[in-house]
């Protein structure tokens, strides 16, 4: 493969603005050539911290483990000598109380008299400290997708009592197979779609357990990511005893394969019911029951989010956020050979993209050009097993919600070169999406949403647990059109190395990766967040997103 050099340091333009009470105005008026000042960003220091936190010796980076230890110690000497200040009590650290469930690769599950095994058939979970599931003759639900949204006149579970039931429930929602429907969000998935909210609505409803059919196009991704990422230790949040009560006792995934039998089995055609799922809100009883039995132990440990502050100058309370989850999924001992999923892309480059950015703020600051506002480094835990730290976070706030003004999120940035567009995930939900398009135009690129909007991308990373409570947040970088054909060509090589390495042991660092792209895109995050920090303007979710009600924009929605 004919190798591109990548560059060795990206020098660019910082933007200014005029302080404004109107968004609008306050773009309109700004002037990216005026008053600039000249920011260098480090490829060989960024490079050196994606190569650090993904190596063998973070042992993949999963919360409470030694990985985790090594990860905090890094982060926090680099905040440290940064000059930013721990914003928890005076440290660094935010603890976040976890619990590790682990459910025994030995169980026993029997649906519709079907023996299905671990990990090939299904894989299945409890989220309860009960030593174990032990479910015998249990009914089973088809539910459609599970989903019951009044504002669409939806509900899949109207006239069930799902209690000592399982629903059995299809991923994603009903506008992907149907976009022609004008209900949900056609391709582009809604909440209701994601695998969290399917669980949350079973547990409302009463039911015993949930199973979701993995369907590779409408979950956006194969098997062998279900497989990987919701086998072994599975953290999540402690709760409250009450909250945890209501919970469902088993929830988990179930192939298409053994989804198809299933409902043979009880005399149906799952397509059919699929086709019918995708018009209106349907259950059925299967008239068929399921065993289930395996052990399960839990370990309680706290993790910790990785918090660091750079104060304003003139508004000091009022925070504009930047997170990466520096989290990844560990070691899988069942594994031969390698069996450390590093995490490189997925999340050391994001990791190391927020601390770049610090670094050349707080460089700023000690020139003497301090931001109005402050701006605050949230490294989260846990985002791979449910955005755990940044909901936790968005809890628990150090900071107040209503003085967090935006949120930046950087996930897996871009490592095939510069490009000509710039993808933001969910385009169309808030004003904050002008400021990135106002840099990007003067990069020479043009704005996209995401090519896949089915994978319901942006509620699938930590920007959306402060979007939930109202906080403008994006999710953007990295396009689909390479910059020239050379670029294409390496991109084309690259795309090819890297497949099925997404939440898998490949992910690892690359030498040969171009991290030109990575830089472009974390510089319109940079001015984006200076422009706002220098500002009196507080962005807001356009009437037609779902948190309009919660922080309504004062502008209309730029065209998708």
């Amino acid at each position: 493969m004919k190798k591109i050099l990548p560059l060795c340091a990206l020098t660019l333009l910082s933007a200014c603005s005029q302080q404004s009470t109107d968004t609008n105005q306050s773009l309109q008026s700004q002037q990216l050539a005026a008053e600039t000042s000249t920011i260098t960003f480090d490829e060989a220091r960024f490079r050196q911290d994606i190569k650090t936190l993904s190596s063998d010796e973070f042992e993949g980076r999963a919360p409470t483990t030694h990985g985790e230890k090594l990860t905090l110690d890094y982060l926090t000497a680099a905040f440290e000598e940064m000059g930013l200040q721990g914003a928890y009590q005076g440290s660094y650290l935010q603890p976040v109380p976890m619990v590790s469930y682990t459910a025994s690769e030995q169980q026993a599950v029997s649906l519709a008299g079907i023996e299905l095994k671990y990990r090939k058939d299904i894989v299945l979970s409890t989220r309860h400290d009960k030593g174990g599931v032990n479910i015998s003759n249990a009914p089973l639900v088809f539910v459609g997708y599970g989903i019951n949204a009044p504002e669409y006149q939806w509900n899949d579970y109207d006239g069930l009592d799902m209690t000592g039931k399982i629903a059995v429930i299809l991923v994603n929602d009903p506008g992907f197979a149907n976009p022609e429907s004008k209900k949900f969000n056609g391709k582009a998935m809604t909440y209701y779609g994601r695998w969290t909210y399917k669980y949350e609505e079973a547990s409302r409803q009463g039911a015993l357990g949930a199973i979701i059919i993995h369907d590779t196009a409408p979950a956006a991704y194969p098997w062998s990511v279900v497989e990987n990422s919701w086998t072994g230790p599975q953290q999540d949040l402690v709760f409250s005893k009450a909250v945890q009560d209501e919970r469902i006792a088993v929830e988990g995934w179930i192939t298409m394969d053994s989804a198809t039998a299933l409902f043979k089995k009880s005399g149906f055609e799952l397509d059919t019911l699929m086709a019918r799922a995708a018009n209106s809100a349907i259950n059925i009883d299967l008239k068929q029951s399921a065993d289930i039995a395996f052990s399960s132990k839990a370990e309680y440990a706290d993790s910790y989010n990785v918090v660091a502050t750079l104060p304003g100058s003139d508004a000091a309370d009022e925070h504009v956020l930047f997170t990466a989850h520096w989290d990844h999924l560990g070691v899988d001992p069942t594994k031969d050979g390698d069996n450390i999923y590093n995490g490189a892309l997925d999340n050391a480059t994001g990791t190391a993209g927020i601390m770049e950015i610090a670094r050349q703020f707080a460089k700023q600051a000690k020139a003497g050009n301090p931001l109005q506002r402050s701006v605050t480094f949230i490294a989260t835990t846990g985002e791979e097993q449910g955005l755990l730290g940044s909901r936790y976070y968005a809890a628990n706030p150090i900071y107040p919600i209503d003085k967090s003004v935006a949120v930046f999120n950087l996930d897996s940035t871009n490592v095939y070169g510069k490009t000509q567009d710039y993808t933001i995930v969910g385009k169309g939900q808030s004003e904050l999406e002008r400021y990135l398009t106002e840099i990007v135009t003067s990069q020479n690129r043009t704005v996209t949403r995401e090519r896949n909007p089915a994978s319901g991308g942006f509620f699938r990373s930590d920007h959306f647990s402060f979007a939930k409570l109202g906080v403008p947040a994006v999710f953007a970088g990295g396009g689909s059109v390479p910059l020239d054909e050379q670029t294409a060509q390496y991109k084309q090589q690259m795309q090819k190395l890297m497949k099925g390495c997404y939440h898998n042991v490949c992910d690892h660092y690359r030498e040969e990766w171009d991290l030109s792209g990575a830089l472009q895109d974390i510089s319109v995050y940079y001015q984006a967040a200076e422009t706002l920090a220098n500002s009196q303007d507080w962005p807001g979710y356009y009437e037609a997103s779902e948190f309009n009600r919660l922080r309504p924009a004062k502008t209309e929605s730029i065209t998708n």
